[in-house]
């Protein structure tokens, strides 16, 4: 029998739960500068990724977004260097300053590069950073082909849209692993300017294929037939829906920034929530369209939803009970605090590395250990 993380029986998890889960971090990272909760964050997303991700070719687009989230980091770091205002007292160092038209009045490039500005620099960069990484892990975790069954009736065009979307970038990591081993077989350079076009075409040709196999699958299932409604409850569908998506729209809004009115938080993204639900009721009658064995949404999925909207909730609560803890002062510099209700809250995200149930690949490794394990142990009593 399997004990510990991995005694749960093995199935995927729903992909809605896993985007929920990241879209918490996400709304968390949103509200806070403090870097060290967004090393934490970024540190809660990558663990979870590493003890529930697959071996199925989305699964490697987490180190996909770690590495543009490392690169988007050194471009706002190198920025502030190079073209940054120099905002503080503590000058690192002063490089030649490269003079410039009138008409560039209030750019600067070059001169001098002080502490102060460096670390709010790398913090804004970071906190960048730790949203794609959040992404990454959402894209590496949720199998985009189930969530698209997921997604309700009245969007399922948009959500066929949004799936082909996100799946773009594991497909085109795939492709590319696979060309560049194709090439090493073969003895030719798979690295560098000199591979980039003998590299980039098979990946454009293999694309090509992919999206005419993908037409060509959707019209065989009778993709776009629609069921005959009112035109009254088009018009119906259509208003509630734009309504409940402004809605949503300028609730999250008030709900991520703090300065905002607070009838413009909660209660707007309630409203919102209602009206767009009644809309995709409504919209649901029109799309017809059959669904075979749907994902379960049982307790893992809601434990691990639920993690990563307490982790948003206790940070925006935090930052309520003290904003400085979130947004600690660049000018004069100090050493940013750990504070303890948001910390709690991105520790709750880490829940789903233990409580959810592992993938096929986790649970074959582990027999397979055991298995090594046992044979070693007879070999030593036998000799």
């Amino acid at each position: 029998m399997l004990t510990g993380r991995t005694a749960l029986l093995p199935r995927q998890l729903h992909p809605g739960a896993w985007w929920l889960w990241a879209l918490g971090l996400v709304a968390a990272a949103t509200r806070t500068l403090n870097p060290l909760l967004l090393l934490l964050i970024l540190a809660a997303a990558a663990y979870v990724v590493t003890a529930r991700r697959t071996d199925a070719p989305w699964a490697r687009s987490f180190a996909v977004f770690f590495k543009l989230a490392l690169v988007v980091l050194a471009v706002r770091f190198v920025a502030q260097v190079l073209l940054g205002v120099a905002a503080g007292e503590t000058v690192l160092v002063t490089l030649p300053q490269l003079p410039l038209p009138d008409w560039a009045a209030g750019v600067a490039v070059g001169g001098a590069v002080t502490l102060e500005s460096v670390v709010a620099a790398f913090t804004d960069g970071l906190q960048l950073a730790t949203i794609l990484a959040c992404i990454g892990a959402a894209n590496a975790l949720a199998n985009p082909k189930r969530l698209l069954a997921a997604v309700p009736a009245a969007l399922y065009e948009v959500g066929v849209a949004v799936v082909v979307a996100l799946s773009f970038a594991p497909s085109l990591v795939t492709s590319v692993q696979r060309i560049r081993a194709a090439r090493r077989l073969r003895g030719r350079p798979d690295r560098g300017l000199r591979s980039l076009v003998s590299v980039a075409l098979p990946v454009l040709e293999e694309a090509l294929e992919r999206s005419i196999a993908l037409a060509a699958s959707m019209d065989s299932r009778g993709y776009g037939r629609r069921a005959e409604v009112s035109a009254a409850t088009r018009r119906l569908t259509g208003t509630s829906t734009l309504l409940g998506l402004l809605g949503i729209a300028v609730g999250i809004y008030g709900v991520l920034d703090a300065t905002s009115p607070p009838v413009l938080g909660l209660p707007t993204l309630l409203a919102g929530l209602v009206l767009a639900g009644g809309g995709l009721v409504l919209g649901g009658r029109r799309a017809v369209r059959t669904r075979y064995r749907p994902d379960p949404w049982t307790a893992p999925e809601w434990i691990t939803a639920g993690s990563g909207l307490a982790a948003a909730v206790l940070v925006i609560v935090g930052g309520v009970i003290a904003p400085e803890a979130l947004a600690p002062s660049t000018h004069p510099l100090v050493v940013p605090p750990l504070p303890l209700l948001p910390t709690v809250g991105v520790l709750l995200a880490l829940l789903p590395a233990w409580l959810t149930p592992p993938p096929e690949l986790l649970v074959r490794d582990v027999r397979r250990e055991r298995a090594v394990a046992a044979t070693s142990t007879s070999t030593k009593v036998g000799t």
